[in-house]
């Protein structure tokens, strides 16, 4: 049974990935700060991620952030000790076994969800742990999804999957999706694994669950703002049958207001052997306004070896100072060799400062040096840099990268696509090899840095929207109000007497 106590008591369930752990940070921090008891629910090596984080706002502002664990089933599933997040999976190949390992967290999530004091008025979780919808069910209170997309991916989703238009379609094709505000054409290679699955692993089941799981959560909360895609906004509001069940709360990244918040915010005890922040910050401040462009191609990132080679020699071709953040363990030796063998960090001293590890990305992109950011368009990144007012070059890898980018160059106009053309899923990357030479990753750079109309009309957008997204956090902006109109709907639902709850759960989820 719901909380009744004025506090609703928020239960965050967060997948097991740095993607999904970040924004749900900060999501925490938002929630408590609003007045409301949050507990956020992962496993001991997540949790031990993000301690540093939630303990300073725990202990800085007082907020009533509390993190309860799950044991993982590492051993039981043929994982390596330690391996709770997708992130530090060895081998794609081992994502069935770790989807089966998280499946299996339902139970003793449910169990500690008995003993939780005050009881908890709401579970927000993210849609691939879909079986929360099921605990909350049993306990009758709403399960909200924390959607780590944006509106416009969700209403490119909708269309595909109502009207069907790209089943059929040669994979090259071009074809229009039905029904946008925008004329928006795709190639059903650019289509995400729903419509355009991989041949590496066959995850329909698992997608399965969680299409039936989303169609039964009681509201969706969003990382965006109504500014941003006001007509995607309404086109979700309007397929998903009513005004309240979407919530718009971000760019949740805003919440980190001083530099030591934006510096730790994605930073870990596993990752903290990434960039320095404070050497990144000084060589930063030696360049001019807006001079600097940062490439970060996200946390995974799976670019082979040659592909990684043309990147860095498109950015030391431009001329222009730039950050490579170098990610990850995919053949990494390879990459470092390459480095090493073709003398690259010499040449560009300097000039390029590369980080191998996790980088402070909230900081860089705030930092008056950066004027342009080439991304990969993962929504966390594509928002980040929207926050910072920095235009893009936009390198799409797989998942809804591609709708992001076509948010950004062509509804929004702050970007320049690099030319990626197709998804490269999990496990097939040598399938694709080098997609993007480094003329082209040149030309990109240039074409967003440098001078001209275009640039200079990029750059205004991206203030417009910057302060457009920091005016929708303040006291009396959308995002505020979505805050407080999703915590109040939780409240009133928690304070209804049992029939009236039964009655509106029906009603809501239909079950």
């Amino acid at each position: 049974m719901a909380s009744t106590s004025q506090q609703p008591h928020f239960i965050l369930i967060p997948y097991l990935s740095q993607g999904q752990l970040i924004p749900t940070i900060d999501l925490a921090k938002i929630l408590a700060g609003r007045g409301s008891i949050v507990t956020i629910i992962t496993t001991p090596v997540n949790a031990a991620r993000f301690a540093p984080i939630v303990d300073r706002a725990v202990a800085a502002a007082g907020l009533p952030i509390r993190v309860l664990t799950l044991e993982f089933p590492a051993a039981r599933f043929s994982l390596p000790a330690g391996c709770e997040n997708r992130d530090v999976l060895p081998s794609f190949n081992l994502f069935r076994n770790f989807s089966d390992a998280v499946r299996t967290l339902e139970q003793p999530a449910s169990e500690l969800l008995d003993r939780v004091d005050p009881p908890p008025s709401c579970i927000i979780a993210s849609q691939a742990m879909h079986w929360a919808t099921e605990v909350a069910a049993r306990r009758r209170i709403p399960r909200l999804i924390f959607d780590g997309t944006s509106c416009f991916t969700l209403c490119c989703s909708h269309s595909l999957q109502t009207s069907k238009i790209h089943e059929g379609i040669p994979e090259s094709e071009r074809f229009v999706v039905p029904g946008l505000p925008h004329r928006v054409e795709f190639t059903r290679a650019q289509l995400s694994g729903l419509f355009n699955p991989g041949a590496h692993l066959d995850v329909s089941e698992i997608r399965e669950k969680i299409r039936e799981s989303v169609d039964r959560a009681y509201g969706v909360v969003l990382n965006t703002f109504e500014e941003l895609e006001n007509e995607y906004v309404a086109e979700c509001r309007k397929t998903r049958g009513g005004t309240r069940k979407i919530w718009c709360v971000g760019p949740a990244s805003l919440c980190n207001t001083d530099d030591v918040d934006r510096a730790e915010r994605g930073k870990t005890v596993v990752n903290n052997g990434g960039g320095d922040e404070s050497l990144c910050l000084r060589w930063l401040d030696s360049w001019p306004e807006k001079s600097v462009i940062y490439a970060c191609l996200g946390s995974l990132n799976r670019i082979t070896p040659p592909q990684a080679a043309e990147l860095g020699s498109g950015l030391e071709s431009t001329n222009r100072p730039f950050i490579w953040v170098i990610r990850g363990g995919y053949k990494k030796e390879e990459i470092e060799n390459w480095i090493s063998e073709t003398g690259f960090e010499n040449r560009v001293r300097g000039r390029g400062f590369l980080i191998r590890g996790w980088a402070p990305q909230v900081l860089i992109l705030s930092h008056p040096a950066i004027g342009g950011f080439l991304t990969h368009c993962g929504w966390n990144s594509t928002l980040e840099g929207i926050a910072a007012g920095v235009p893009m070059a936009t390198w799409p890898q797989f998942a809804e990268q591609f709708y992001n980018e076509k948010l950004v160059v062509q509804v929004l106009g702050i970007g320049v696509r690099v030319g990626a053309e197709v998804v490269v899923h999990l496990g097939e990357e040598e399938k694709h090899g080098v997609q993007v030479g480094k003329e082209r990753i040149a030309a990109a750079v240039e074409e967003l840095m440098g001078g001209g109309d275009g640039s200079v009309e990029r750059r205004r957008k991206a203030a417009e929207l910057m302060e457009m997204a920091r005016v929708a956090v303040a006291e009396g902006g959308s995002s505020f109000a979505g805050v407080g109109m999703l915590i109040e709907d939780v409240a009133k639902f928690a304070s209804q007497d049992e029939s009236e709850m039964r009655t509106t759960w029906k009603q809501l989820v239909g079950s």
